[in-house]
């Protein structure tokens, strides 16, 4: 009996341990990372991401157990999708883009890769990752509150209202808080883990919802709702779950209700001084109320764990919870028919909201979380345009925001397209599409079977049952939100839900250990040594492929920097470097022309502008840049068919230099804006 209590102690602590690693590398993949644009950062975690993921599928292979490698199928789906977004290089009307996105896309292959080995490496584990992903959010979303509380020393120049750190995007700020609340709700509801851990899931939870709202993310306050509908349909501990989250509510209501009646905390170009006076009271306020928080979540689990209630009497509660969420639709259509619109004309104005070209503008208050008009209508035409005119294939990964120029003579109001699955159709065409489709089917049925879906599990994996119906819950409320929005280019949140839905895909069916033992491959055998030199060997050449991009910018900007300085021989060789490491990004072949213009040679300018038209011939900026400097020198001739091809590739391009080549070419006067060109 002892040695069973042992047993279970020595389990908790590995689980907080090995959970502890995984928050503790999320948190740090969110703080490295941030939006994802910085290349620096985000190539080294791509390439950290690539060397782990490949480990772990190295142990796997070596370590497990015995049996049916589950999940391979999906992990091969995934290896299509990033095979099909290498190959689009290729073809893409912005390959140097393309190619980042093929790393981005690797490395999230790994991710995914990585968390179906180690669902095979360590499948008793899953509370480590559940409470990490619990732990993590809940440490992105204290520090984005923080960053309210000293806006002076975390973000002085910001001047927006809406939480927007550590991503500088406040969707993916709300998507992070939607993501953390299944989590904390089964850290608070299961019956396995200590009081203590139990009772702080409901300050958890206030940190979460606060942050939630505060982002004013209308598509995070939905998914986040869809979230929990779910996981409160499918775990059996309701009464538990919405106590604790009833409690983190209340302690959220009060810090939503202080922040949203103070102007200069949630509203947006305020001054530093009123933003930090406001931002010290909230951080008072946020320590009486988590300081409350926590206490009244100890003394929950307490009531909890001593009350025991009958059967009976938990199914009228919980018929009686269900008639109040029942209720809120009920209400809202009874509101809605009673509106001066009616209920049809109200229906009708709702569609227009969503689906109108031209949709009304909305502000960055609190009251957006009321307003339906966006712009996602709009984005989403671009990109179902640009997917029509390159049908089979796409533009190319990365490509839609160069593309869309070509249909569109207005101004670009977005370098994404909104929706994953969007996108897609207009980088990767129709093949993306197939092949993300069979990818979502194929996890889907891994899914089913993993969570055991119209069958009772074995009573010992009840725990483990709801553990992987949280996870479930998480893939889902990403999943719906990256189809309104471009969340899949942010590596933070996007990283967190492919771990767990990589462990949902690799722990097959929901069955009890049939201790089966480890199957231990010699590593000193001749065949296994051969192999493992052959993935080292591959590994370093796809971590090298990875690395050429930032070589290549780094490189660039030393250029840049020497050219400022007037060294220009060493600007020179920085050019040639950065040219070379990437020699599909027209930028340092810009630099290079800059330095031979420095230099006054006109004749390696031009060489140097033409290279740049044949590295990236379908993007019109190559082609204006060249115009323009025909312009400068004074040779409209040429810079006129230069110019024409630039606007023929982008509309909204070119049409000030167009102007002023004809008026050039003919003699005439040239306009006063002109001057901007030289």
């Amino acid at each position: 009996m002892r040695s069973r209590v042992r047993l279970s102690a020595l389990r908790v602590s590995t689980d907080a341990v090995l959970g502890g690693a995984v928050a503790a590398a999320f948190t740090l993949c969110v703080f490295v990372t941030t939006g994802g644009d910085d290349l620096g950062p985000n190539t080294w975690s791509e390439i950290a991401l690539v060397l782990l993921g490949a480990g772990l599928g190295v142990a796997a292979r070596l370590r497990s157990a015995r049996g049916r490698a589950w999940g391979t199928g999906t992990v091969w789906l995934f290896v299509a999708l990033a095979a099909l977004t290498i190959a689009s290089i290729s073809w893409s009307v912005q390959p140097a883009t393309s190619w980042v996105e093929a790393n981005r896309t690797v490395s999230y292959l790994a991710a995914f890769g990585g968390a179906v080995a180690l669902a095979r490496l360590a499948p008793t584990r899953w509370p480590a990752l559940v409470g990490a992903v619990a732990a993590g959010t809940s440490i992105v979303c204290s520090y984005a509150l923080l960053v309210k509380v000293f806006p002076g020393t975390f973000d002085p120049i910001d001047q927006i209202g809406r939480l927007r750190l550590p991503f500088g995007y406040w969707n993916a700020v709300g998507l992070i808080a939607a993501i953390g609340l299944p989590a904390c709700l089964w850290a608070g509801a299961r019956r396995e883990r200590t009081r203590v851990l139990r009772g702080l899931a409901v300050p958890a939870i206030a940190v979460l919802v606060t942050t939630l709202v505060l982002s004013y993310s209308r598509s995070a306050v939905a998914v986040a709702v869809i979230g929990l509908a779910y996981w409160f349909a499918v775990v059996p501990l309701r009464l538990r779950a919405a106590s604790v989250l009833a409690l983190g509510a209340a302690g959220a209501g009060v810090l939503i209700a202080w922040a949203l009646a103070t102007h200069p905390l949630t509203h947006d170009h305020e001054s530093l001084a009123a933003r930090t006076s406001a931002g010290h009271s909230f951080g008072l306020l946020l320590v009486v109320v988590l300081g409350a928080m926590t206490i009244a979540g100890f003394a929950l689990q307490l009531a909890i764990d001593r009350l025991h209630l009958p059967d009976q009497l938990k199914r009228r509660i919980a018929i009686a919870l269900l008639c109040l969420v029942a209720l809120v639709p009920v209400g809202a259509l009874a509101g809605v028919a009673a509106s001066s619109r009616g209920l049809t004309g109200e229906i009708s104005h709702v569609w227009n909201s969503l689906t109108s070209s031209s949709p009304p503008v909305v502000g960055d208050s609190a009251g957006r979380l009321l307003e339906l008009g966006n712009s996602h209508s709009v984005y989403w035409r671009e990109g179902l345009k640009v997917g029509e005119h390159a049908l089979l294939k796409g533009v190319g990964a990365g490509g839609f925001a160069t593309a869309q120029g070509f249909y569109y003579s207005a101004q670009k109001v977005a370098q994404n397209a909104h929706s994953y699955e969007v996108q897609t159709f207009a980088d990767l065409g129709l093949l993306g599409i197939l092949i993300s489709l069979a990818l979502f089917v194929a996890w889907v049925a891994c899914a089913k079977r993993a969570v055991a879906f119209r069958r009772r599990a074995p009573h010992e994996l009840t725990a483990e049952r709801a553990g992987l119906h949280t996870l479930l819950a998480i893939v889902l409320v990403y999943g719906l939100q990256a189809s309104v929005d471009w969340t899949w280019f942010i590596p933070g949140p996007t990283v967190l839900a492919l771990v767990c839905a990589g462990w949902i895909a690799g722990r097959g069916p929901l069955s009890p250990p049939v201790g089966a033992v480890p199957e231990r491959i010699a590593i000193s055998s001749p065949r296994v040594a051969a192999s493992l030199a052959m993935l080292a060997g591959g590994l370093l050449l796809v971590c090298w492929a990875m690395w050429q991009p930032l070589r290549s910018a780094d490189a660039d900007g030393a250029a840049v920097t020497a050219l400022a300085n007037r060294n220009t021989a060493t600007a020179l060789a920085d050019a040639r470097t950065a040219a070379n490491s990437d020699p599909l990004d027209y930028q340092p072949l810009w630099t290079e022309a800059a330095v031979y213009s420095r230099l006054g040679d006109r004749t390696a300018v031009i060489a140097a502008y033409r290279k740049a038209i044949s590295v990236q011939p379908k993007n019109a900026q190559t082609w204006q840049k060249l115009g323009e400097y025909d312009l400068q020198i004074h040779r409209p001739r040429a810079a006129l068919p230069l110019l024409l091809t630039a606007h023929r590739l982008d509309l909204a391009t070119a049409e000030l230099a167009l102007s002023c080549a004809e008026q050039e070419l003919h003699g005439r006067t040239a306009s006063s804006g002109c001057g901007q060109l030289s």
